[in-house]
């Protein structure tokens, strides 16, 4: 396989045959029984296969620039276990063992190929390919209001319970988002899988739309804090602030030559919502007047006073008409 292998990378290896196969056989050996004790139901006492380690490793795994061609390693198992099915093949262990992360079952993506692993955990979290939007090569995306901003406008924020992330949902001024985790090893994966969209899939980026919208929510540290509040985000990263910036430098130096028609249908919508009067009218309305129990009451106190002022004003007048 080594002449295949070779050409899976950009730059030419400056290694000999055999050092370049010892290498290729070494690596794929490793990650083999990293796997195999990794989802063992054994205890085992590596090192490798408990925290912290074991994290590291898995995200160290996913780094564009480490990847094994994925033919590869599935070879090497189907050699060393060819009894196996190819229910159980190394597809399924490599989906086992990065399931730490928020991905859909092998069954929701059929005839899939996976180049390796930064591509297998992309391929798992975007919707399954008969969910997926056209996209829009031409119509360009326009403002976009913050959350704190839309909040105030009288949208309502709620954590959607899609396991994708991509499910975003706003009818009747409830935008629902599903949960995501920001953590120490959100943005090195996220970057990762941006930077393969960026190369690999330009014309089908869904991770990177994703991340484009939530910065276009997130400005402050008041919006993080609002998103937390609603459960839409879970933030691991010490501070609202640290989350802003993670949030906002993803998008850095990225391209979007297309757009999801099913953002570009969203961004309209948000914006179409809070650009009418009226409802930040009445959101003002309810934040001001009724937003707690006694805020209502009191509202509603000085109304009837209103309305009793108005009706002695009235009754105080008669008396002067019936006279004329």
């Amino acid at each position: 396989m080594e002449e295949s292998i070779r050409g899976c990378y950009e730059e030419i290896v400056d290694l000999t045959s055999d050092r370049f196969v010892k290498m290729i056989l070494l690596d794929a050996i490793f990650i083999l029984e990293l796997f195999i004790k990794a989802t063992s139901s054994q205890i085992s006492d590596d090192p490798n296969v408990v925290d912290p380690r074991y994290v590291a490793i898995m995200v160290d795994l996913l780094l564009l620039e480490n990847q094994l061609p994925f033919f590869v390693i599935e070879k090497l198992h189907h050699l060393a276990f060819p009894s196996l099915s190819n229910n159980d093949g190394f597809l399924e262990l490599s989906f086992d063992y990065f399931g730490y992360f928020n991905m859909q079952s092998i069954k929701a993506t059929t005839n899939v190929k996976i180049e390796h692993f930064t591509d297998l955990i992309r391929t798992f979290v975007l919707p399954s390919l008969e969910k997926q939007a056209k996209r829009n090569p031409t119509e360009l995306i326009k403002h976009l209001y913050s959350a704190t901003q839309l909040h105030e406008a009288g949208v309502k924020f709620e954590a959607g319970t899609s396991k994708c992330y991509f499910v975003i949902k706003f009818e009747k001024g409830v935008l629902k988002i599903p949960s995501i985790e920001l953590n120490d090893q959100t943005e090195v994966v996220t970057r990762n899988i941006m930077t393969l969209e960026q190369t690999r899939y330009i014309k089908n980026a869904y991770l990177t739309d994703y991340f484009f919208f939530m910065d276009l929510l997130i400005n402050t540290k008041e919006d993080v804090a609002l998103l937390c509040g609603r459960k839409i985000l879970v933030n691991y990263l010490g501070d609202n602030n640290a989350a802003t910036l993670m949030i906002n430098n993803l998008n850095k130096g990225i391209v979007l030559p297309t757009v999801s028609d099913d953002y570009i249908n969203l961004y309209k919508e948000l914006n179409k919502f809070y650009e009418n009067p009226w409802h930040r009218m009445k959101a003002t309305l309810k934040r001001e007047y009724l937003s707690t129990p006694w805020r209502t009451a009191s509202t509603f106190a000085a109304i009837i006073l209103l309305f009793l002022t108005f009706i002695q004003t009235i009754f105080s007048f008669i008396p002067a008409i019936k006279a004329k």
